[in-house]
């Protein structure tokens, strides 16, 4: 299975086959893979190419490591399907999904002490409005895959902190708020890397690429009143594309 005379290099074509065994179920999620001895000893190669299709394929999000106990199969990867990503995927204010959503920290946040959220929701120098800030971070399958931070003004929403806390749906804390019902979404992707809290809340090394999505929410009068900022593992979710050429 394993062609040394091949112009394809041998731990490529090892990734291919621990790919392949992948996709076919043989090596099911969550699953041990064989150590590196055992896969040198069952298609006759060193353990360096065998060291190198491991290294990339962990890199790539197909397999996992855990210290001590060995190398395994991840989880397929979530899916955020472009065509249908509305911006509210992880707002508070507008998102009915809350056992998803485990809470890391809730603190308030003076406008004056960060221009760029005043000049976001649109505050004056003059005004002095707090803000919710919420740090929290979204499992698919018990796995982590996105680290999140939403900051809600609380001249808007005064009540936002102990109802984030008492777990209330979206439909629930925007009653009788008509006029600040969210209903744009303004996102920007792009990709950044992990630091040194990120990485400790979704498991994985500093510097690991992450998908960032910024979305800044508004009212149907063009108030803001969300700004989030979620940051997706790389190598537990993917893109959707669909596209009609015309």
């Amino acid at each position: 299975m394993i062609n040394k005379y091949s112009d394809i290099p041998l731990y490529s074509q090892l990734k291919n086959l621990i790919i392949a065994k992948i996709e076919d179920g043989i090596y099911p999620p969550d699953s041990k893979i064989p150590s590196e001895q055992e896969f040198c000893e069952l298609y006759n190669i060193s353990r360096p190419t065998v060291r190198q299709a491991i290294s990339e394929l962990t890199n790539n999000g197909y397999l996992y490591k855990e210290k001590g106990r060995g190398t395994f199969v991840s989880k397929p990867k979530t899916s955020i399907d472009v065509k249908t990503y509305t911006g509210f995927t992880d707002s508070i204010l507008d998102n009915e999904v809350t056992d998803k959503r485990e809470i890391l920290c809730i603190e308030t946040l003076q406008g004056k002490e960060c221009r760029k959220i005043s000049e976001i929701f649109k505050v004056s120098s003059n005004q002095n409005i707090e803000f919710a800030k919420v740090i929290f971070r979204t499992k698919h399958n018990d796995d982590v895959f996105a680290f999140n931070t939403s900051f809600i003004p609380l001249n808007l929403f005064p009540e936002i902190i102990d109802d984030i806390n008492n777990k209330k749906a979206s439909h629930d804390i925007l009653r009788g708020k008509y006029p600040l019902i969210p209903v744009k979404s303004n996102s920007c992707l792009e990709v950044v890397f992990t630091d040194p809290k990120e990485a400790q809340y979704l498991m994985v090394q500093p510097g690991h690429p992450l998908l960032k999505i910024t979305n800044t929410i508004t009212s149907k009068s063009g108030q803001v009143v969300e700004h989030v900022i979620s940051k997706y593992r790389s190598d537990k979710c993917r893109l959707i594309f669909e596209n009609f050429k015309r």
